[in-house]
Formats: structure tokens, C-alpha cells, sequence
């Protein structure tokens, strides 16, 4: 049994991914904010394939199988 039940689509994940990147980049580059540390939610969440929020709304973006 996994412990995080994976929820997210390819597509979703992708998205994810890049938005975390996108956003986590602004820590380094730009405006160097501490709030672009957030971009490791989504970054994670891509990742790992499971979304805390998708699990308790009951919403998946994956096919089942």
C-alpha cells in the first residue's frame, strides 16, 4: 500500500512541476522574495504525484487503473 495515493495526471504533474520551477526560481532571480519559497508546493506535489487538497476534495486528475 502507498502512502500517498497518486491523484494527478501527467499533464497535471507537468504543469505542476513547471509552475513550482517558475516560481520557486523567483528566490534566486528577480525579485528574490522569501514567498517564492511556496513554489515547493507545487513542486513537490508534481513529484510525487499526490495532491493533500485533491484527496480531501475527492478529485483526481488520473485515469484509473
Amino acid at each position: 500500500m502507498k502512502l500517498l495515493a497518486t491523484n494527478e495526471g501527467t499533464l497535471d504533474r507537468a504543469l505542476r512541476v513547471a509552475l513550482g520551477l517558475g516560481i520557486l526560481s523567483l528566490a534566486f532571480v528577480g525579485p528574490q522574495s522569501p514567498w517564492a519559497w511556496l513554489g515547493l508546493v507545487p513542486l513537490l506535489t508534481g513529484l510525487l504525484g499526490s495532491c493533500p487538497l485533491y484527496t480531501l476534495l475527492g478529485v483526481r486528475t488520473c485515469r484509473i487503473g
